[in-house]
């Protein structure tokens, strides 16, 4: 992993000539992100993401935390415990200068002897499951992660829009697997990171994986453009 994230994350927060990050699915072609996007603040958010912040509670697990924006708000306007993890070594350097007090470079699926009243998995938080097949992993490893009572706050959209219609009136889909299985491109400043899974999940089929893991699922909050926010719980 080249860390081309982190790698705009810390160029943004130290003024290292940022540039924007360039992405591109298996789906869609090349397209330009800001980096200062992953910088908003609160105001600045998704009415989704605002949500799930109102929501957070207790100890705070921030999974892919990014620039850390998330958890900024949680720890300095509500006065949280925030733990915020992401596996880009750059991107927690930029958390850490932006006055985290509790972030680290981890990968969920190995944490280990701790417990948190709120998980949060937000920026589409299936992505990291990568595909269906590795979704009931991350379910049970963030189940064991709960304290009782615990809640998991997570976002993603049903991405069947962006398929073609076909003569019927119904979907073109490809036939191999879960239409939600992308596959994701980032590049930046010339450079290309390894292609990588990313999963969008359709609310029915995560609540079906969710129940199939001895998971809770409620719809929270629909956003404007397929997306929502759910809540899974023991």
């Amino acid at each position: 992993m080249k860390d081309l994230f982190g790698k705009a994350i810390l160029d943004f927060q130290t003024n290292n000539s940022p540039e924007d990050l360039i992405t591109e699915t298996s789906i869609s072609e090349a397209d330009e992100m800001s980096v200062a996007y992953l910088f908003r603040s609160y105001e600045e958010m998704p009415k989704l993401e605002q949500k799930a912040l109102q929501l957070a509670k207790g100890k705070i697990l921030d999974v892919g935390c990014g620039a850390g924006s998330h958890s900024l708000t949680l720890q300095n306007d509500r006065n949280l415990d925030v733990t915020s993890i992401d596996i880009s070594p750059k991107a927690i350097e930029a958390c850490k200068l932006r006055g985290l007090k509790n972030a680290k470079v981890q990968d969920v699926l190995t944490l280990e002897n701790e417990k948190f009243d709120t998980i949060l998995l937000l920026m589409n938080g299936t992505g990291i499951f990568g595909t269906l097949k590795e979704t009931p992993n991350f379910l049970q490893k963030l189940k064991s992660l709960l304290n009782p009572n615990g809640q998991i706050l997570i976002d993603s959209s049903d991405i069947i829009y962006m398929f073609d219609d076909d003569e019927d009136g119904g979907k073109w889909i490809p036939g191999e697997g879960y239409y939600g299985e992308l596959t994701f491109t980032v590049s930046y400043k010339n450079e290309t990171e390894a292609t990588f899974p990313w999963l969008y999940l359709d609310y029915n089929t995560l609540q079906n994986v969710a129940f199939a893991n001895g998971l809770h699922c409620e719809l929270i909050l629909e956003g404007e453009h397929f997306d929502y926010l759910a809540k899974l719980s023991v």
